[in-house]
């Protein structure tokens, strides 16, 4: 198939656009080059800023696609100016929101896609909600044929899975535990949590590309192993070969004590215990299982990360933060 991705370089996509090359698809990115060294060779590119509407369009000039793959559309308008680029130029428009955008608090644990978007505390999540809602209209409307996916925390080789961290990303807190030094975990560790490898998120988003019955359909991809903060923090430092030192700290005291957005990423998601039914996208891509355990690709990650000097940036505001909040919770202790 002839595939276009907007953007293709990310955490989720670069695993999607290395299995499509793999399987021999005619695929381009349309991005601004800053991440194409790592790329397949026979990955084209399209170097364009798309927020340049003008630019972009003579660029896609006289262009096609079986499928548009949208990974960089944060707000409705961006959506809005993908829909003008591609109306007539795609078979199939596949919009990466997030699973983030289900009801919180949650009801039940179980999530479905019927389970209702509703985020009171992330100005991201109703965001990805009312961009599902736009294209949903113009699928109803206007025939444009969108299929939604929602991730949740879905990860690589470049990154841990953590609930707390800093600006710097996953770097400080891994560096922390190397060094034996108390790493924050919100509330008490044993919430459950779903974490997914980006090369088991790609074999089923591959595998709605082309599909008829995705179209106006919505799916989340993810692992269905569900495991606590506590096993995601203690594998890290199994990987490290270190012992764990958790320091707990409730969800609300983190949300008032930083400046970090804890509101949204850990209130309005990763505080909540969530198991996802899968169902829905193995219907249709029946041969889809989740193989890369939490445990596995902590280890994996771990030991990339420890390889590769590149991504080991420290965050030393973040690192100061957190042993201000430790010192901070202590003396709340000693004063109670």
């Amino acid at each position: 198939m002839k595939i276009l991705f907007i953007g293709g370089t990310g955490t989720i996509s670069m695993a999607i656009t290395r299995l499509l090359a793999q399987q021999g698809h005619e695929l381009y990115l349309l991005n601004r080059g800053n991440r194409n060294t790592d790329l397949p060779e026979n990955v084209r590119t399209i170097i364009a800023d798309i927020s340049n509407e003008e630019e972009t369009e003579k660029k896609l000039e006289g262009m096609s696609f079986d499928c548009v793959g949208e990974f960089i559309g944060f707000v409705p308008e961006q959506l809005e100016r993908d829909y003008r680029l591609f109306k007539d130029k795609t078979k199939q428009f596949i919009y990466i929101s997030s699973a983030s955008a289900y009801k919180k608090p949650p009801t039940g644990y179980v999530i479905t896609e019927e389970t209702p978007l509703e985020n009171p505390y992330w100005e991201y999540s109703r965001n990805k909600k009312a961009c599902e809602e736009y294209l949903m209209e113009r699928y109803n409307k206007d025939g444009f044929p969108v299929t939604i996916v929602r991730p949740s925390h879905t990860y690589d080789e470049r990154s841990v899975p953590l609930g707390v961290h800093g600006n710097g990303g996953s770097w400080q807190v891994v560096k922390r535990i190397k060094e034996g030094k108390p790493v924050i975990i919100h509330g008490d560790g044993s919430s459950l949590w779903t974490i997914t490898h980006n090369s088991d998120f790609a074999k089923a988003y591959v595998g709605l590309i082309g599909n008829p019955k995705a179209i106006g359909e919505a799916f989340h991809i993810t692992s269905d192993e569900s495991v606590s903060w506590n096993e995601i923090y203690k594998a890290i430092a199994d990987a490290l070969g270190v012992e764990l030192k958790p320091y707990y700290v409730s969800s609300q005291t983190l949300v008032d004590m930083s400046d970090y957005d804890f509101l949204g990423s850990l209130i309005g998601d990763k505080s909540n215990s969530v198991v996802f039914d899968n169902s829905k996208v193995k219907a249709l891509v029946p041969d889809f299982s989740a193989k890369v355990s939490a445990k596995e690709g902590i280890r994996r990650t771990v030991e990339h990360i420890l390889a590769h000097p590149e991504y080991q940036n420290d965050d030393e505001e973040f690192d100061q933060w957190c042993d201000k909040v430790i010192a901070a919770v202590e003396k709340m202790k000693k004063d109670f």
